[in-house]
């Protein structure tokens, strides 16, 4: 499966949309005082050489889910990893952390497409609503009702599904058909982009279960989003290389 790496693009762009120019100035010698987090990087070792598509965050974990082989590894540090065995050998491309348990999503594979773990080792097979391309999970607290959300890049039928405890899963209709490739949650609303498809290719949802199209800047390839500061953020890739498999 060939993906572009999106931190590699995506970090340029986030810093051009967080960091005022004067800012970036005043950083003259990485790691001093006064250097911006998440400007200076460390290369560090991989649990295994797999292509490792998605990472989160919780309960004092890191934990990283790989398209090839099943891959899954964890680190309490971000610096020395740990390789796990997945549920099944699925191209395991979404992770997401929410409500004290793991949840990962596959796009292709020959097992079931999502899989839990309240620890990030220990993982558990679970049937998506339908075993299509599910590529980005994220987890949200809309009016105290939490819930996981799930999109998918393409197959037939709704390309969105919600679970409360990440264990059952049903099937809800998206706004369009489009290529969804990321979603996120923040300030009380579920936003998702889409890497192709037919009209705008950004969705909102209030409770994970009804859509609503919006206008983008643009129908291009949207590929991923997340919120900070009080707004959602998308980044789009002008070369976009889409799942394969």
């Amino acid at each position: 499966m060939m993906r572009i790496s999106l931190p590699t693009l995506l970090f340029p762009a986030l810093l051009a949309l967080l960091i005022p120019a004067a800012a970036l100035h005043a950083v003259t010698t990485p790691g001093v005082n006064g250097s911006i987090p998440g400007f200076d990087w460390t290369l560090r070792n991989a649990a295994s050489a797999d292509a490792w598509e998605a990472v989160t965050y919780g309960n004092g974990l890191f934990v990283a889910v790989a398209g090839t082989n099943g891959a899954v590894m964890t680190s309490p540090d971000g610096i020395t990893w740990t390789p796990r065995t997945a549920a099944a050998d699925s191209d395991w491309v979404g992770v997401t952390y929410g409500n004290g348990l793991f949840v990962a999503v596959a796009d292709t594979g020959t097992g079931n497409r999502v899989m839990t773990s309240p620890d990030g080792i220990t993982w558990t097979s679970r049937n998506a609503a339908v075993d299509i391309r599910w590529i980005g999970v994220t987890y949200g607290n809309p009016l105290g009702n939490g819930v996981f959300v799930a999109v998918a890049y393409s197959g037939a039928g709704p390309r969105v599904m919600t679970s409360p405890d990440g264990i059952t899963w049903t099937s809800r209709t998206a706004a369009t058909s489009n290529d969804w490739m990321s979603v996120t949650y923040g300030n009380g609303l579920f936003v998702a982009v889409a890497n192709s498809g037919l009209n705008n290719r950004v969705m909102t949802s209030p409770d994970g279960s009804n859509w609503t199209s919006q206008a983008t800047a643009g129908d291009i390839s949207w590929s991923a989003v997340t919120f900070g500061n009080g707004q959602s953020w998308r980044w789009p890739i002008a070369a976009s290389a889409p799942p394969t498999g």
